[in-house]
């Protein structure tokens, strides 16, 4: 093929992810050395014989993670086998001290399944071809550089052990965008059954497959035959550990494989890493096969059987049932209901206070008011959830007019989280509460006496007049009168 002929074609990419899940539990997945790292942890502290792979040391699986692990396969809607197995995956990296990976080949715990998720205004379905069990590596720290400009690497076998759920998508995306929201909503999935913490360093890494295939081999339907993809050289990119990081590094990669091809070069299969410091993919190895890493079955491990055990096992409302019945049960539109689903605790913590007031005023005050003030602070609804009883009393002031949204929304709400006090102590240091119908009224009458070329304005016609009237009886009562009363008041005195 001449350059030009290449350059002349129209190229689509194809896209899988192995996404890499790091599993709540309490120890590490075959020994019992604990999960929960310490801030001034020192390295290679919380390891035993069984996580370093000293000679005769024996794995104990972990219960909790396989109850976690159906609990993902029930949300994927995969099909749990009656019998698994572990294997031993072996390579030789520094950051596993046994040269293998206890790990799940043929017969993973979770097997088949789909997400459905929305990117640009349309509903998109991936296939799960798989999702196993196994023990996470260590962590390694390059000093001086990247992987690839390192002048040593430090080895912390802290994280080894950690149990990890690999969930292996098909080659169904056609985009990095794709990606993206398919992680969100698999994130989402995850929280809701409380098997993962996003907040936790290194607690969902993504290894992406990129091809690039000529666009006319791709189906209506968006499949792509066998054999294309067999004739198309696959690369790996690893070391991706956030949404947007995926979706930029896949961004890069398809721009410099399509690059490569429109130029006449061959993409060579190999495995590269992510730089996210420099935006870029460095090559680190050729692209091992299966064939490889020489599986065999884990003989200190027996047969894993939960056929019995799995019915027992219950998963909660995901988060797209919990957003269809929050529009059906509370009357909310589909933007609000997105919004207060969008994490487990947001929807609980919104629950809780419709349990006292109306799903409407409750949706109001915690999507868009709470929500929002939480954003601006780089805050999350965890952490001001112990906090209920305050807020819940800060939507009853309003409801009941004891102070008025105004006062509410700027100066409680705000103060509230940056200064931590209850919504009472700042309504009584602040002096907010509601001024009375009578005072109302006086400062009515104070504002048009002392501004009689507004009054002038407001009855030739000037919007802005009705305004300025309406701000200067807001400084007379210093805030605490009911816009809404006020505005009326005016226009009834004016057109008297």
């Amino acid at each position: 093929m001449t350059a030009q002929t290449a350059e002349q074609r129209d190229l689509a990419a194809v896209i899988g992810l192995e996404v890499h899940v790091q599993l709540e539990t309490a120890t590490k997945i075959f020994c019992g050395c604990s999960t929960q790292a310490d801030d001034d942890e020192e390295p290679n502290t919380r390891t035993c014989p069984v996580c370093l792979g000293l000679p005769g040391a024996l794995p104990v699986l972990n219960e909790g993670a396989v109850e976690a692990a159906v609990k993902v396969g029930k949300a994927l809607g995969s099909a749990i086998p009656e019998e698994t197995r572990f294997h031993r995956k072996n390579y030789y990296y520094p950051d596993l001290p046994k040269n293998f990976q206890i790990t799940q080949y043929d017969a993973p715990i979770c097997d088949g399944g789909s997400i459905e998720f929305g990117v640009d205004g349309e509903r998109r379905t991936v296939e799960i071809e798989r999702a196993h069990l196994e023990e996470d590596p260590g962590s390694l720290s390059h000093a001086g550089g990247s992987i690839d400009t390192a002048e040593y690497t430090l080895i912390d076998y802290n994280r080894a052990g950690t149990p990890l759920m690999e969930i292996v998508t098909a080659p169904d995306f056609r985009s990095a965008a794709e990606a993206r929201a398919f992680l969100a909503k698999l994130t989402e999935v995850l929280e809701y059954l409380g098997v993962f913490d996003v907040t936790r360093n290194g607690s969902l890494r993504v290894d992406a497959n990129l091809s690039i295939v000529d666009a006319e081999a791709i189906d209506d339907d968006g499949s792509i035959p066998g054999e294309t993809l067999e004739s198309a050289n696959r690369t790996e990119v690893k070391n991706i550990s956030s949404h947007k990081g995926a979706e930029k590094a896949l961004a890069y990669e398809e721009t410099r494989q399509k690059n490569a091809i429109r130029r006449g070069r061959e993409v060579e299969q190999e495995t590269r890493h992510w730089d996210e410091s420099r935006g870029i993919t460095v090559s680190m190895r050729s692209k091992e096969a299966e064939k490889d890493y020489r599986y065999f079955r884990e003989a200190d491990l027996p047969p894993l059987r939960v056929s019995s055990w799995k019915e027992e096992i219950d998963i909660p409302e995901l988060p797209d049932a919990r957003r269809e019945r929050f529009r059906e049960e509370y009357g909310l539109d589909a933007e609000a209901a997105a919004k207060l689903t969008s994490t487990k605790q947001v929807a609980d913590f919104y629950e809780r206070i419709t349990e006292r007031f109306d799903p409407e005023l409750a949706a109001t005050w915690v999507a868009d008011n709470l929500l929002g003030e939480l954003h601006y602070r780089d805050m999350a609804i965890t952490d001001v959830a112990e906090r209920l009883d305050e807020f819940t009393r800060l939507v009853e002031l309003v409801d009941t007019d004891e102070i008025t949204v105004k006062n509410a929304e700027e100066i409680v709400l705000r103060r509230m989280l940056d200064d931590g006090l209850a919504p009472d102590e700042i309504v009584d240091a602040e002096g907010l509460g509601k001024t009375d119908d009578d005072a109302v009224a006086a400062a009515v009458e104070e504002a048009i006496e002392e501004n009689p070329d507004a009054v002038e304005d407001y009855h030739s016609g000037e919007g802005g007049a009705l305004n300025f009237l309406v701000g200067q009886v807001m400084a007379k009562t210093g805030g605490s009168a009911d816009p809404g009363t006020v505005n009326e008041l005016l226009r009834e005195r004016l057109e008297e």
